[in-house]
């Protein structure tokens, strides 16, 4: 876990797989406006509850209440869907990605070419 402070907000704990002021300085402007009416639960949490769903494979009830409830963040999700949000996330995070890391994922078999056919008699 990452102390995080800003100015006027109590100190919390970020996780390693939260975003980070960096990632949230490019997400957060291509996040549909806010409507009006009920106050609704920040955005900036709300994508990392959503975040930390798919990373664990957990139920939307799973999600922890730091992320607001997980109705919020199922809701969310989908009208994100729905409006395109994702694509465009998908797009600009691509766009500023500096390129430092690289992963490979991959499974190599080797094979003999007699081995194909199984064992006969």
């Amino acid at each position: 876990m990452i102390q995080s402070f800003e100015i006027g907000k109590p100190l919390m704990t970020r996780r390693r797989y939260e975003l980070t002021a960096h990632e949230w300085s490019i997400i957060s402007p291509l996040l549909p406006n806010k409507p009006r009416g009920v106050a609704r639960v920040d955005d900036r949490r709300v994508l990392n509850g959503i975040l930390w769903r798919f990373r664990t494979g957990s139920p939307w009830a799973e999600v922890s209440e730091r992320y607001g409830p997980p109705t919020a963040c199922y809701n969310r999700f989908v009208r994100w869907r729905k409006a395109g949000v994702w694509d465009r996330l998908l797009e600009a995070v691509s766009k500023a990605y500096d390129g430092d890391i690289v992963m490979i994922d991959s499974t190599c078999v080797r094979v003999h070419q007699h081995a194909a056919t199984g064992k006969k008699g």
